[in-house]
């Protein structure tokens, strides 16, 4: 019975998440405002030559740009999951399903998540799970999808304010270095909106994670959404916290120039994905402005919103002289304003 309930309350939560991500209204500043790219009015360049293939996780992908981790467990989130994967796989750009956790216990629930793999087909399909989950569970998670590699989410924020929420995080660390020593997948570890410090960027790359998705503030706000849900304490004091994006990745390509960072979090335009790419990241993950599209205007709306992101990405690339992203990245940059102050 204690189990049948807890499914039940995944599914509810899953749900919640998703109507109150759509209300919710607190805008953190990725401050990708105070990254600075210098116009090129001589690129030497035919828009034809510029080329945005990159290979991410050992496969070839037509874009730097991943639909990253939303949602999945119910009948509603399998139809989201089935039309972004379409959208992935028409792009041919990597997708990450959302927390696969309810998926370890609940058989019902799995094939919201195997859709994707079927419509992906070889695709870059990545999982997800909490970062407390087994080696087992790993491996049953990336099973179930065929997964290329797996993400596991530290969401500490969201738990410490969500009224069922985890309240212990001791040990997280250890557990995460076992999961990577005896899985035969890339583990990336992510952040769910309140991005990776360069200390904790280290720590994890001392253990052997070799991905980092630092998914900062300026995107999908937990805090707000899981203080909706309740109405006994009022935490909009809070929905402030979080490290900027631009500055979290700034912070954690620096650690190690061998680490494979993926820049996510109000990740909204192609401005903002040249200047990530610029900065040093390898892939870009956006979630957040895609779910809002399908869900307001349909396929169509979330299609169009990603093929405008991918022809402005090659308009940049070409207004800075770039032909290919191996170039894009060792694009000198300035720093201004709040951004250089926090650095």
């Amino acid at each position: 019975m204690k189990k049948i309930e807890e499914f039940n309350s995944r599914k509810n939560r899953k749900i919640e998440h998703i109507k109150f991500y759509l209300k919710s209204e607190h805008e953190n500043s990725t401050l990708f405002e105070d990254i600075y790219l210098e116009h090129n009015a001589l690129p030497e360049l035919s828009f034809e030559d510029i080329n945005t293939k990159t290979l991410f996780l050992n496969k070839k992908v037509d874009y730097p740009i991943m639909i990253n981790a939303i949602t999945g467990g119910t009948d509603f989130s399998q139809e989201i999951n089935r039309q972004l994967s379409c959208i992935a796989s028409e792009f041919n750009i990597p997708i990450a399903v959302g927390s696969q956790t309810i998926a370890l216990y609940d058989e019902k629930s799995r094939e919201s998540f195997k859709v994707v793999r079927k419509i992906m087909k070889d695709g870059v399909v990545i999982g997800n799970l909490g970062s407390t989950a087994t080696v087992e569970e790993a491996k049953v998670a990336i099973d179930m999808i065929e997964a290329d590699a797996l993400q596991l989410h530290l969401n500490v924020a969201q738990e410490l304010v969500m009224n069922e929420g985890d309240r212990d995080f001791k040990g997280i660390l250890n557990n995460i270095e076992n999961i990577v020593k005896n899985i035969n997948k890339p583990l990336i570890v992510k952040e769910v909106g309140f991005g990776i410090s360069k200390d904790v960027a280290k720590r994890l790359n001392d253990i052997g994670v070799s991905y980092i998705d630092i998914s900062g503030s300026g995107g999908t706000n937990f805090i707000e959404i899981e203080g909706i849900r309740r109405d006994d304490i009022d935490f909009t004091d809070l929905y402030s916290w979080g490290i900027p994006t631009a500055l979290s990745l700034i912070k954690c390509i620096a650690v190690n120039k061998n680490l494979n960072i993926i820049a996510s979090g109000g990740i909204k335009s192609s401005q903002d994905i040249v200047k990530s790419l610029c900065i040093g990241a390898s892939m870009v993950g956006i979630s957040g402005e895609i779910l809002k599209r399908l869900l307001e205007g349909g396929y169509d709306l979330a299609y169009n919103y990603i093929e405008g992101l991918t022809h402005k990405l090659k308009i940049l690339m070409l207004l800075l002289g770039k032909k290919d992203i191996e170039e894009l990245t060792k694009t000198p940059y300035k720093v201004k304003g709040e951004l250089k102050e926090l650095i």
